[in-house]
């Protein structure tokens, strides 16, 4: 696995969108794989809360028929934490400040996270 390709796309998104405080990236399981963030951050806590809130948002989209989740947004006070799904076998955790423009950081994701998808898959 290319992790410097996976940190390239991860400090990419952030140049392109203004707020971006942390990012990473885990399998569904919990388990990260990468991440760029800062020291306070625990990646394999995050990753474990990331995953299950992608796995109760992927059931509730399924259940009520709703189609393929794509990700979930959670709005704090202080900012934003943004769970993207990276097909069905990993996943992408976004913090952001209050700043962030959570319109822009979605639609800068799906490339972002197609070019991902891509290096995991190699």
């Amino acid at each position: 696995m290319d992790f410097d390709a996976l940190i390239a796309e991860l400090r990419n998104l952030r140049e392109l969108v203004t707020g971006i405080t942390d990012t990473v990236i885990a399998a569904v399981d919990g388990i990260p794989i990468v991440a760029d963030a800062a020291a306070i951050i625990d990646p394999a806590k995050i990753s474990a809360l990331a995953a299950a809130d992608l796995g109760i948002a992927r059931q509730a989209v399924e259940l009520t028929g709703k189609g393929t989740l794509a990700q979930t947004v959670v709005f704090g006070s202080e900012g934003y934490m943004a769970v993207y799904a990276i097909d069905r076998t990993a996943l992408m955790v976004v913090f952001g400040d209050k700043d962030l423009n959570v319109g822009r950081l979605l639609f800068e994701c799906r490339p972002v996270i197609e070019r991902i998808s891509s290096i995991l898959a190699a």
